[in-house]
């Protein structure tokens, strides 16, 4: 196919706290998505964060699941650009599903607050994009509020993550003595509001350059002079701008701004636009998938139960990666041979959702089922391929369940099949004994558990210590060596929601001591889907 409508399917990654969830909003605010915005914490249904959706995240002010929303900006030259935004997780402890959704990105934005810099969590995440050459944006946020100088986080940037930095614009001053962003690029001031709120509303001063006393007219004398001392600096001192570079995930461009007073966050859809790749080709087996391919293919990346509760709804979200995908096909899913007719497609803006009548490569699209559809499917028009790159992963904390009312011994199983169908947890059966092992990668995953219980499905439960530590698949290549080994510890064996065997170990001497006894086997901590 030629002449593919534009895209740009790109998440945003951060640790916690660094203001992910209220840049997600403004984005859909300046891209014409919504047309209130308002602040994560604040009370009233109407003014949550439209990205977090589920009672946890409203009441905790975090993004515990990863959502989807799409909209459209015209460009100056009448180009119509499509954005997939995939809002993730921040949490640690859903670090499984933000995995997975990078997967299914073209780019990336990477939001750090100034006053922390660097931290785990963005350290982690940045890893995985590192991991597949996914092209970074980096936004540094709150610079309206105290924070470190721009320059120590340039390096901590540069120096952290190994790459090398282009600062787009300049902040005028932080803080306190915050005067507005200064657009290196295009040579634009932009100020805040007279009023007491700060905010940017559409201040810019179009001057000749850093040289220009014109500067002198609209900002303090000392933020003049500083602007002029940072910004040629900085402009001297690091890397111009490579698109080569860029995309090949070696050089991030730096813009600094404040979501929350919506300043910067024009300037980076702008770069989004301009600079981020549209549909890139995905690594499969037996071979890489182009998007310029007619035959529709793409893969399950996540899967949510409940987005709707009166309706016990499943979708299975599907990114899109070749072909023209058009409502009613028929798309054949690799690995169990069953065609799937798709007639509901939806789009998402996080809860709302409508049909799509047609997809092209970079969407993201909802297929509503019934537990038909599982995280790591592939589907196609007909050719046997496999998109690689999507494991379970050996979960960190193992618990029993413990049910309050023992009459809802169904409805408790319904729902663990459902949520484990999501891949945010994982359910064990144990070879000895009726008890399900829940496990989990952070202990917020317990929490979200307990909560969606109760509000979706009802049921009161709560978890018990388990005797276990860790858990590992088991394969081997020899049946008879597997059969053997099964058998003679059936008591630390359990099988997981496919059958495959789980050997649950109680701590990492045990694991390791029963690793180099049994050198035949293979004891995984991922599972690829098949």
């Amino acid at each position: 196919m030629t002449n593919l409508p534009e895209r740009r399917t790109f998440a945003i990654i951060s640790h916690p706290d660094a203001g992910k969830t209220t840049l997600t909003e403004k984005l859909l605010l300046v891209g014409g998505a919504i047309h209130l915005a308002g602040e994560v914490k604040a009370r009233g249904a109407n003014r949550r964060a439209r990205s977090d959706w589920m009672k946890i995240e409203q009441q905790r002010g975090i993004s515990v699941t990863s959502s989807v929303m799409t909209f459209e900006r015209t460009e100056a030259d009448g180009t119509i650009i499509t954005f997939n935004l995939l809002d993730t997780p921040g949490h640690e402890d859903f670090s499984e599903d933000t995995y997975r959704t990078l997967t299914a990105v073209d780019s990336a934005v990477m939001v750090i607050d100034a006053a922390r810099g660097i931290e785990a969590q963005t350290r982690k995440l940045f890893e995985v994009c590192r991991l597949r050459n996914v092209p970074i944006i980096t936004f540094v946020n709150k610079v309206d509020r105290e924070g470190r100088a721009p320059f120590e986080l340039l390096d901590e940037v540069a120096d952290a993550l190994a790459l090398d930095v282009c600062p787009m614009s300049w902040p005028v001053g932080m803080g306190g003595t915050f005067e507005g962003i200064y657009d290196l690029a295009y040579n634009r001031l932009y100020q805040p509001a007279d009023d007491a709120t700060g905010a940017f509303e559409g201040k810019v001063v179009p001057v000749a350059g850093l040289d220009d006393p014109a500067l002198e007219g609209v900002l303090s004398p000392e933020g003049a002079a500083l602007l002029r001392e940072e910004a040629e600096l900085a402009q001297a001192g690091y890397a111009a701008f490579d698109m080569a570079a860029y995309r090949a995930g070696d050089l991030t461009p730096v813009y600094f701004g404040s979501a929350l007073k919506d300043f910067g966050v024009a300037e980076l859809i702008d770069a989004l636009s301009g600079f981020a790749p549209g549909p890139r080709a995905q690594p499969a087996e037996p071979r890489d998938v182009s998007p310029e391919e007619s035959q529709v293919a793409g893969f399950i990346f996540k899967v949510q139960a409940n987005m709707n509760p009166q309706h016990r709804d499943r979708v299975a979200f599907m990114r899109l990666c070749a072909g023209r995908f058009k409502r009613g096909m028929k798309l054949a899913q690799i690995g169990t041979g069953k065609t799937i007719a798709v007639h509901s497609p939806l789009l998402f803006l996080a809860r709302d959702r409508e049909l799509a009548d047609e997809a092209w490569p970079g969407d993201i699209i909802g297929i509503p089922n019934h537990g038909t559809l599982r995280v790591g499917d592939t589907l196609t028009e007909g050719e046997v391929l496999r998109f690689t790159g999507l494991p379970n992963f050996a979960p960190e904390i193992l618990r029993r369940i413990r049910l309050a009312d023992p009459t809802k011994t169904k409805q408790l199983r319904n729902a663990l099949n459902d949520m484990a169908e999501e891949g945010i947890m994982q359910v064990f059966h144990p070879s000895i004994g009726s008890q399900w092992i829940v496990g989990v990668v952070g202990q917020l995953q317990l929490d979200v558990l307990i909560s969606r219980l109760q509000a979706e499905y009802k049921v009161d439960a709560g978890f018990e210590a388990s005797p276990w530590d860790t858990a590992r698949w088991v394969t081997a290549d020899d049946p008879k060596a597997l059969d053997e080994f099964v058998g003679q510890h059936r008591a630390a064996m359990a099988e997981d929601r496919d059958g495959a065997p789980v050997f649950m170990a109680k701590d990492a001497w045990e694991l390791n001591y029963i690793t180099g006894r049994f050198p035949a086997l293979r004891f995984a901590a991922t599972k690829d889907r098949r």
